[in-house]
């Protein structure tokens, strides 16, 4: 990534819980509402309120440290985290800090070389603190705590990341597996997922770390790839002129494309943690991990390499499956039989997800049949529909009227393709004669023009021509008097 120096980046990874309400609390976490709407006196942090833990989140943890490979904590309690924030009402937060319920582990992600392993230090537990709004008074800030005690994961890297394409390709897929195991919903915008990185750079060969800087909170994926590079090429100037980093905080404005100091870094004697006294420990046993294990949904490592043994797909097909848990899910369940594998994956990833994608409507609300499915698939192999036919014109309603069957589609709109060899070459030869210059510049070279000569053929028929016998014959005529 750099000529001189060594880039050393570790993440922190905040990823918002998918339960209803907060970690210590019943208020709403519900995005969107009026400000100061999910609020109560713990969410406050009044005198004489105790929090009380929510199940859900410690087994949402668990799931997300499975999903990583991670070690289990069997015992593990809360810490007090203390610092001040104005949106952070009691003054302190609930966070782990002696005991993560998760520790190690690692995700994979693609690289130059293949595949690497990036190293977890731990995932933890911890609330999220509430909103600070500067735009609205021109000299007041406003407070919203909405958000104040909401439940979050955090997931911190080791420093094993080398550059900002490699940070990309982490979060990439972090908020992959957050989806596909239902553990965070990964929406940056909303801020459901958010990044901290930490980088620091070395002169190439050199094993001490550098001064580390953190760039906080950003708030998607090409955020945090372009602010790393930025903040690599202004800590390569400091050095570079021979002055000393300085472990601070910095933000990132995406606008001006620039990081901006807001506060000297503290580390974690500043926080001076200790046990939350209002919270007893909690217990994870094998009897709770094993009922996560058994709600886990198939990984998507795993299930790439079933596609491809159990279905016979291409590395490329079962990746592209993969990307999308609801994707994956409607593939299994609505593909005809394994023997119809390539061509269905080839419809969903094709066509049918450019319509998903133009009526911006998802895969859990696609509820084409299976049978139709298979009716469609066997009316393009026999060669009595063309592909092209079939995507365009029965497809979309098929995806409009889910009684609709392809076979009767095709009929109302006489779009069968039924036309016999000799009305196809009577077709091919109109074409040919009509068009004297074209067929003078495909005999000199230009054999990109074979797809004009099969479009006109295919107006002459109505659609009604076999794709591949068109192109055959039409060959067989054009190459005739080379």
């Amino acid at each position: 990534m750099h000529p001189t120096y060594e880039v050393v980046i570790g993440l922190e990874v905040h990823a918002q819980l998918l339960t209803a309400s907060k970690l210590f609390c019943g208020d709403s976490v519900k995005f969107g509402s009026d400000p100061n709407t999910h609020v109560s006196p713990v969410t406050l942090g009044h005198p004489g309120t105790l929090p009380y833990l929510n199940s859900k989140a410690v087994e949402l943890a668990l799931r997300m440290g499975l999903a990583c490979r991670c070690r289990i904590e069997r015992h593990s309690y809360f810490a007090r985290k203390n610092y001040f924030y104005p949106d952070l009402p009691k003054g302190y937060q609930i966070s782990q800090h002696t005991t993560p319920i998760c520790q190690g582990g690692y995700v994979t992600i693609p690289s130059e070389a293949g595949t690497r392993d990036i190293r977890l230090t731990r995932i933890h537990l911890e609330e999220d603190a509430g909103k600070s709004i500067h735009d609205l008074h021109p000299q007041q800030t406003c407070l919203d705590y909405n958000r104040a005690g909401t439940p979050l994961i955090e997931i911190v890297t080791e420093p094993d990341l080398r550059s900002a394409d490699e940070a990309f390709a982490f979060l990439t897929e972090v908020r992959k597996i957050v989806r596909w195991i239902g553990v965070c919903d990964g929406n940056m915008e909303e801020g459901s997922l958010r990044c901290d990185a930490n980088i620091s750079i070395r002169l190439h060969g050199a094993t001490d770390l550098g001064t580390r800087v953190e760039v906080k909170n950003l708030n998607s994926i090409r955020n945090v790839r372009k602010a790393i590079e930025v903040e690599v090429a202004r800590l390569a100037v400091i050095l570079d002129g021979g002055m000393q980093v300085q472990q601070e905080t910095r933000s990132f404005n995406a606008d001006a494309d620039t990081t901006f100091s807001i506060r000297t870094k503290e580390d974690a004697d500043d926080y001076r943690y200790f046990p939350e006294p209002d919270l007893p420990p909690f217990e994870c046993t094998e009897t709770i991990l094993e009922a996560v294990r058994s709600a886990m949904p198939e990984l998507p490592d795993s299930l790439r390499e079933r596609l491809k043994v159990d279905f016979g797909l291409s590395v490329y097909d079962a990746q592209q499956l993969c990307e999308d848990k609801e994707l994956a899910d409607y593939f299994l369940f609505n593909i005809p039989d394994a023997a119809k594998s390539k061509s269905f994956a080839n419809w969903l990833l094709g066509p049918v997800r450019s319509i998903l994608n133009e009526k911006n409507i998802t895969w859990t609300q696609l509820s084409v049949p299976r049978e139709s499915w298979r009716e469609l698939l066997e009316l393009v192999e026999a060669g009595q529909i063309g592909f092209s036919v079939a995507s365009h014109r029965i497809l979309p309603m098929m995806m409009d009227d889910l009684m609709a069957k392809p076979g009767q589609i095709a009929i109302d709109l006489d779009l069968l393709q039924d036309a016999g060899v000799d009305d196809i070459r009577q077709w091919v030869e109109e074409v040919i004669k009509a068009m004297p210059d074209k067929v003078m510049e495909y005999r000199k070279g230009k054999k990109g023009l074979i797809g004009l000569f099969m479009g006109e053929v295919k107006k002459r028929s109505r659609g009604k021509a076999d794709p591949k016998q068109t192109n055959d014959l039409l060959l067989e005529l054009l190459n005739a008097a080379i």
